[in-house]
């Protein structure tokens, strides 16, 4: 704690500079799983990416003492010696604790926890003049509840304390496969009200084709089974068993099930190998054939955090339909359809949320109406992939502005973590942001960016900085030649040729770069 408090007090004081010269600033966490680009060389930074320790684990308490850069896979590892396990983890582990409590996380346990930010017990957070406080739920919880929501604009967050339950040691995952749109929406309803279940998602890889997953948490394997992994360089991608169970149901009777038993941390982390299936994409682009051999040899490139990294450094990101949005579930045929003619990118990932906050006192901040008692249940869909046909940079903002309006039209919430096109006057009709703006004003916010600043996408200015000189247009011509971006991307993933050259280190068995 001592560390912790040392470091807190240098980001205070630096966050102190900025409000004595009225300047806003920009956080630098490390590496991000953010489709955003984040500049850690830029003047008016912050930098918190010491942040990254378990403080502690309370294990009569149920509470995990967190620095907010601490990932996903360092805190399941933290409390799982302790036979605990926080109720909402994200499925990629590098996604950090402080990521998942101001981006509005949600995974396949949501559909009975809520987001993740509602598993956050209470924060410690520097105040945009410097100081430093805490709240939680009970203890200023304006400023909980509007800081889970504000990707920074209404403070930094140093610590968290998250709400953990008792571990089990694999999760049983039982696969359903629904034919149509309409009974994939009733059987998830149906399970959702099941409280047996711990988790639930599911994949639609067609029209007529959707594999439900239902999992739940169990300390028995049974006599004669072995555990299903999904994290070993030879282990499969999680969706290609999951479309092998596909082709296996499709040839037995309606309503048979495929049932796998899989260690907890495999399962909370399936995902992560491959990027759910966004990974193939590379395949694709690099004219690489995409079987057991391949993965196995590209396996250090194919984990989440170096995609990301590549993505950012080559800018084919740009070019992708790379969005998390969520309608209520009552819409899910609409949107569904609406999806297929306009996009027709399979898979797509489901995952309903349990966005009410059980609260009064909740309704603060940019998802203010979450604390309503008539707040629906959502239904997230993962739309990731290439936009179909040749495009332009200005037709995918096109397509992406679409995808916006149509949510917007069902009633439903796009998920910030990813590029926003929306105009000012659309993004505020679409976010709370008279109380949204009553807490900047409270907070002494009012110089730093907004929400809108930080997650709006300016493709005027995108294409004035790549004309601006001769040097940035033979950039943007050279990147146009395939696969030029993409090779950049991979050697910047590399480290500008030294990541060759890093230590392999043992895990799970198997040699990992």
């Amino acid at each position: 704690m001592d560390a912790h408090k040392a470091a807190v007090a240098t980001i205070a004081a630096r966050v102190k500079h900025f409000h004595d010269i009225q300047k806003p600033f920009r956080l630098y966490h490390g590496s991000t799983n953010s489709t955003r680009r984040s500049n850690r060389h830029a003047a008016n930074i912050v930098d918190t990416s010491a942040l990254t320790h378990v403080l502690s684990v309370d294990t009569a308490a149920k509470l995990a003492v967190v620095e907010p850069n601490v990932s996903m896979a360092a805190l399941v590892a933290s409390t799982l010696r302790h036979g605990l396990v926080p109720y909402v983890v994200m499925e990629l582990s590098a996604i950090t604790v402080g990521g998942g409590f101001s981006g509005t996380s949600g995974e396949s346990s949501s559909f009975k926890y809520g987001a993740f930010d509602s598993n956050v017990f209470s924060i410690e957070i520097v105040l945009p003049d410097g100081t430093v406080t805490r709240a939680s739920k009970r203890d200023k919880p304006d400023l909980f509840w509007g800081a889970a929501s504000a990707f920074g604009t209404l403070g930094v967050v140093t610590l968290l304390e998250v709400q953990l339950r008792q571990a089990g040691k694999y999760v049983q995952l039982t696969y359903e496969l629904a034919p149509t749109a309409t009974q994939a929406r009733e059987r998830l309803q149906k399970e959702c009200a099941n409280d047996a279940h711990d988790y639930i998602d599911g994949i639609v890889f067609s029209p007529t084709s959707t594999v439900i997953c239902l999992g739940r948490m169990t300390d028995e394997l049974p006599l004669g089974s072995k555990p299903r992994q999904f994290l070993r360089r030879k282990d499969p991608w999680f969706y290609l068993r999951a479309e092998e169970v596909q082709k296996q149901l499709k040839k037995q009777s309606p309503g048979s099930t495929v049932v796998d038993h899989i260690p907890l941390t495999d399962y909370l982390f399936r995902y992560e190998r491959g990027g759910f299936w966004v990974a193939r994409y590379a395949f694709t682009y690099f004219l690489t054939p995409f079987n057991r051999a391949t993965r196995y040899l590209l396996d250090p490139l194919m984990h989440t955090g170096k995609m990301y990294q590549a993505m950012h450094k080559s800018g084919l990101g740009d070019y992708y339909m790379v969005q998390d949005v969520g309608v209520p579930v009552e819409r899910h045929e609409e949107f569904q359809a609406w999806l297929h003619d306009s996009l027709a990118i399979y898979p797509l990932w489901l995952c309903p949320l349990r966005i009410r906050r059980d609260d009064p006192d909740a309704a603060h901040g940019l998802h203010s109406e979450f604390a309503r008692p008539d707040a629906p249940m959502l239904l997230n869909f993962g739309v990731w992939g290439p936009v179909p046909g040749p495009q332009t940079r200005r037709d995918v903002v096109a397509r992406n502005r679409d995808l916006e309006a149509k949510v917007q039209q069902l009633g439903g919430k796009k998920w910030l973590y990813a590029h926003a096109y929306y105009t000012e006057d659309e993004f505020w009709s679409h976010y709370d942001r008279r109380s949204y703006d009553a807490l900047r004003a409270k907070y002494h916010a009012g110089h730093l960016l907004t929400v809108y600043d930080k997650v709006k996408v300016d493709i005027d200015a995108e294409e004035r900085a790549a004309t601006a000189t001769r040097a940035a247009r033979l950039k943007t011509r050279v990147k146009a030649v395939w696969p030029v971006r993409g090779l950049y991307g991979v050697y910047k993933t590399m480290g500008g040729g030294d990541y060759l050259l890093q230590k392999t280190k043992k895990r799970d068995g198997e040699k990992t770069e």
